[in-house]
């Protein structure tokens, strides 16, 4: 018996015949160097077929003995590192012995020849083989006419047989015991066995296939489908009960409490859903929109928890401070005790980031006993998004508003909108006006989703809005809320915080018992003047948490565990390293030229430093710092009202025109922008112009006109806020917003001189300093700075 070595490659649900051509996907790095190994050699490889096509890397006794010794025609490498190959078999051969090389499998192997037979019947097995296969090529249109010729010509009757076993849908076991057998005849009766089976097959599919099509009349094309696999069940007798979906959908119907309206939409979707073909894709569109109906919470409220003790309770325990949002919410509860029905109030918390707009909702909903939902709006763009899309789109679904009613389960939830301000709009609509029904408590109970199509109370919700500033807020949208303002903290107030919230959590967080580390004053006070600076506490919270962990690195560096850490002034600079501000007066000594004004911005008041320098030049104005068209006007405004002054302030008529003034805000790169800068930048130009200095412990804001009038601003609690934390003691404010004062923390006011003024004139006596002996308004006659134009004569017609 002659035997030969060849690499193999085990295949996985296929059986190569000798004389068929098929290509192969190989990703098996045992079979791509097997494959490469016969290719580079220009010999042949053995094919044989897996016991279990599950198993990875299989050994001697996963394989059959019988294969096909085959040539490798072509290799061709593909992107993700498989291997694509075309291979011919050629003939049969067993395996005698497995030899394993470094990279692949080499197997020794005999060759089995076919035993041909010459006998009548062996005559007629072959004609009745050729007979069949034409038969089941005419009912499987799988198979392509090129083989019915091919095998019309076929005179070899081993080569007949393989070419047939290749082209029929036969498992992979069934293919290997044809390939195994010896004898031809043999091998033609048992293909004549297999190839009967799959013509009756054939032919039961084709009759499945004539009564489902005469069932099926009318109905769409895509219902086949459907009855084909009824069909099927019955025929091999497994068609076992199932859950009647459509049943079970019925009764949750029934069983759900609904509006009048609501249900006869939902008893009339449902007659339209049974009635369609359950493979059409507006049967699935029919269906989600009932489930959507079914999943809104329409008459199921959560008991409102009415104990105002208990809720004052929980709302300080959660937050300190934030006295306003506190007081609406007790209100809102005492009047519902005496009031059976109430419409949700629809409150907008504006404020700087980091003081509690988020968490005081979902305190708020603890607080009344009711569930919380939040929705972030902050990049919405997309009207949909609010109200839905309409149900003739595909993929359409609710808007956010109905989704987040799904979430909550029941009517009355506490529903938080935040970040109102951070909304855009595009060409896809105004989501900002979308949100006008929502918010509006005369059109809120019915609203309507473009989905739904049905009208949905949202009036018993206590809606909450939040934002960082007005401005991005639409006009008619403030006007649906009642607009809370929460002002940064003070130094005193984020101390509090710090005690009773921050530090118990960060300590916790970070895996400390609440004696190990303690913070002193000093300390507290040092984080907040030193490290950061901020309205809110965010910042805050995350130095804190800094300090924890370089604590417990330190900790657990020296192996002392039971150590305990007290954080005094001195110990911070140890665990957060150099300041990253600078605490103290905005600045330390008198100036002439600079003046400390107060800004506003979306983070709290800040102070801001204008400079003016005079130089010899024609009268030009520079303007430098990032500075915006308003506080520029600003700046021309403030020089029309010191040239109009000109001669009170004992200069003369035309000194612009021998100077040139240059104007800059510190920081470049921010920009900058509002009117309330007028009065700082007049005291400025005076102060440079007359070389008197400013008084550094003193800061100002307020509008300048050219009468010199002083005109109202905002911001005025944050701006004041600022001044205490930059150590500033007297602070000038329009009269105007003397009634704002009152917003004002006590503590605040207490620790500033605040001055209201009328007037520039004012804010010029207050903030220069005038040499000893002199005024600063000259004793002159009060002279216009323009001519008197008068006519001398002046005929009026009769």
């Amino acid at each position: 018996m002659k035997t030969d070595l060849f690499p193999l490659m085990s295949l996985r649900d296929i059986v190569i015949f000798p004389h068929m051509v098929a290509p192969l996907v190989v990703g098996r790095s045992k079979s791509i160097k097997a494959l490469e190994d016969a290719m580079e050699k220009r010999t042949e490889i053995f094919l044989v077929t897996q016991q279990d096509s599950k198993v990875d890397d299989p050994g001697e006794s996963d394989i059959h003995k019988v294969g096909t010794l085959a040539v490798v025609m072509q290799l061709l490498r593909l992107p993700d590192g498989t291997i694509k190959a075309l291979v011919e078999g050629k003939r049969r051969a067993e395996v005698v012995s497995f030899l394993h090389h470094e990279e692949f499998v080499q197997v020794e192997v005999s060759y089995r020849d076919d035993v041909e037979t010459e006998s009548p019947e062996t005559v007629v097995f072959v004609r009745q083989l050729r007979d069949l296969f034409q038969q089941f090529a005419a009912l499987n249109k799988k198979i392509p006419r090129e083989v019915l010729k091919t095998i019309k010509t076929i005179e070899d009757n081993a080569k007949l047989a393989h070419v047939v076993s290749a082209h029929l849908p036969l498992q992979s076991s069934e293919k290997q015991s044809i390939l195994e057998i010896d004898s031809i005849p043999q091998k033609i009766e048992k293909l004549l066995e297999f190839i009967n089976r799959e013509i009756e097959l054939a032919n039961l599919e084709k009759d499945i296939n004539a009564r489902v099509k005469k069932r099926m009349g009318k109905t769409q094309r895509n219902y086949f489908l459907g009855e084909k696999v009824k069909v099927i069940q019955n025929e091999i007798g497994q068609n076992e009960e199932g859950l009647d979906e459509l049943g079970e959908l019925e009764q949750s119907i029934e069983k759900k409490k609904l509006p009048v309206k609501v249900r006869k939409q939902a008893t009339k979707e449902f007659k339209k859903l049974r009635n369609m073909p359950p493979m059409s894709a507006e049967t699935t569109v029919v269906r989600n929109y009932i489930d959507c109906i079914l999943t809104l919470p329409w008459n199921k409220k959560s008991r409102a928890r009415l104990d105002i003790n208990k809720a004052e309770k929980i709302l300080n325990e959660d937050h300190y401070g934030l006295d306003k949002p506190k007081e609406r919410i007790l209100e809102y509860l005492a009047v519902s005790a005496q009031v059976k029905k109430l419409q949700g109030p629809i409150i907008c918390l504006v404020g700087p980031p980091g003081v509690g707009k988020t968490s005081i909702s979902r305190s708020i909903a603890r607080a009344m006993g009711r569930k919380f939902v939040r929705l972030s709006l902050g990049g919405v763009r997309d009207e949909a998004e609010i109200r839905g899309h309409r149900r003739t789109y595909v993929g359409a679904m609710p808007g956010k508003i109905i989704q987040s009613m799904q979430k909550a389960g029941v009517a009355n939830p506490v529903f938080c909108l935040d970040e109102v301000d951070k909304m855009s709009t595009d060409f896809r609509g105004d989501p900002s006006s979308a949100l006008l029904e929502v918010l509006d408590p005369e059109q809120n109970n019915a609203f309507n989703d473009h989905y739904l199509d049905l009208d949905y109370d949202l009036s018993d919700i206590f809606f909450i809005t939040t934002a960082n500033n007005l401005e991005g807020i639409p006009l008619p949208l403030q006007d649906r809320m009642e607009i809370i303002r929460l002002n940064g903290y003070t130094e005193e107030e984020k101390k509090n915080i710090a005690e009773q919230f921050l530090i118990p959590k960060q300590l916790k967080l970070n895996g400390f018992k609440p004696d190990d580390i303690s913070f002193t004053n000093g300390g507290i006070f040092d984080v907040i003047r030193r490290y950061t600076r901020e309205a809110g506490v965010r910042n805050f919270e995350r130095t804190i948490a800094s300090i924890c962990r370089k604590v417990a690195r330190e900790r657990l560096k020296s192996g002392r565990k039971d150590n305990t850490y007290r954080i005094a002034a001195k110990s911070v600079v140890k665990y957060l390293g150099t300041p990253k501000y600078r605490y103290g007066l905005a600045e330390v000594r008198d100036e002439v030229g600079l003046t400390t004004g107060l800004a506003w911005t979306s983070v709290g008041g800040e102070l801001l430093q204008v400079e003016v320098t005079i130089m010899p030049g024609t009268g030009k104005m520079i303007v430098t710092g990032k500075l915006g068209e308003v506080m520029q006007e600003s700046a021309q405004a403030a020089l029309s009202y010191v040239r109009s002054r000109a001669m009170l302030l004992g200069l003369e008529p035309d000194f612009y025109q021998k100077i040139d003034i240059h104007m800059h805000v510190p920081e470049g790169a921010i920009p900058k922008d509002g009117p309330s800068a007028g009065i700082t930048i007049a005291t400025t130009l005076v102060s440079a112009i007359l070389k008197l200095p400013v008084r550094h412990e003193l800061a100002m804001t307020g509008e300048i006109t050219l009468r010199g009038r002083v005109l109202p601003i905002g911001g005025l609690t944050e701006k004041l806020l600022a001044a205490k934390r930059g150590k500033i003691k007297e602070v000038i404010i329009p009269k105007e917003n003397k009634r704002n004062l009152s917003d004002v923390p006590d503590k605040i006011k207490k620790s500033l001189v605040i001055h209201c003024v009328e007037n520039v004139d004012e804010v010029l006596e207050k903030s220069l300093i005038v040499r000893k002996g002199e005024t600063l308004f000259k004793d002159v006659p009060i002279t216009t700075v323009y001519s008197d134009i008068t006519l001398s004569t002046h005929n009026t017609p009769h």
